[in-house]
């Protein structure tokens, strides 16, 4: 059997999202590729390493959110995106949609809550951070997401990891649709929030000696940084709806090609 190029992986904690958005794309309908679904995995890393550690001769694993849409064609772009990325980037083990270049700019093209983001860095461009929304990592790198992180900054951090141990990051352009309900300000739930700023505390510590740091999402100049932005931009109601993810519960993981009912079909 000729190997895949990529396996992918998901976290999900809403059926009626997965089905109507990742599900709903082409090259997962077709089976071309093996899928992995975690339902309400504790972390991003629970699901993402224990994928790592089974992969079956896939060349790159893609973590991608569950409401996310890709569009017809979609991997036969990401492939070629790839290819041309590795021509020019040596030692490519880590490649998103969007994220930050070596300069600190914003890169990459997404169609994100129905609104184009499409920045002026030519691309593939080398990363120094990526969004989470959809991730793919050379299987041989055997990079891994840190356990420590549960669902943020992982992508940043593992980009960071990647470039410490020689291996380099990139943007590519390979736009995909990510139909988010995260709010983007304003109210957010007591869980959230602190959530949020747990894992911003452990990723500042962590790389504190390489701060300051840009993400997608912040601007980090010292420890506490991301506090006193969630602090000031998103308030706390009680009674918000909780945005994204679920972490409750134990992982259950089924790995298929195509549907949630399947289980081990390769």
């Amino acid at each position: 059997m000729v190997p895949r190029p990529l396996a992918f992986v998901v976290c999900a904690s809403d059926p009626e999202v997965l089905q109507q958005r990742l599900l709903a794309s082409e090259c997962l309908k077709s089976r071309r590729y093996r899928l992995a679904i975690h339902f309400d995995s504790p972390s991003a890393a629970r699901a993402f390493n224990e994928e790592m550690d089974h992969s079956s001769g896939e060349g790159w694993l893609v973590w991608v959110h569950q409401d996310v849409f890709l569009p017809e064609g979609w991997d036969r772009r990401f492939l070629a995106a790839l290819a041309q990325a590795e021509r020019v980037i040596p030692k490519l083990a880590v490649v998103g949609v969007y994220g930050i270049d070596l300069l600190g700019r914003r890169a990459g093209h997404v169609l994100d809550r129905g609104r184009i983001l499409r920045e002026p860095q030519a691309l593939p461009c080398e990363a120094a951070s990526l969004d989470e929304v959809l991730v793919a990592v050379r299987t041989d790198s055997r990079l891994i997401l840190d356990p420590a992180l549960r669902y943020h900054f992982y992508a940043t951090d593992l980009v960071l990891a990647a470039r410490q141990g020689g291996w380099a990051a990139a943007v590519v352009d390979c736009c995909c649709e990510h139909w988010s309900d995260t709010p983007t300000s304003g109210p957010v739930t007591r869980e959230f929030a602190d959530r949020l700023i747990a894992d911003a505390r452990i990723f500042e510590t962590k790389w504190r000696h390489h701060l300051p740091l840009v993400t997608p999402c912040f601007h980090i100049s010292e420890p506490g940084d991301v506090e006193r932005f969630v602090q000031a931009h998103f308030p706390v109601a009680p009674d918000a709806r909780l945005p994204d993810v679920h972490l409750s519960g134990q992982s259950k993981g089924i790995s298929c090609t195509g549907g949630p009912e399947a289980l081990h079909q390769e």
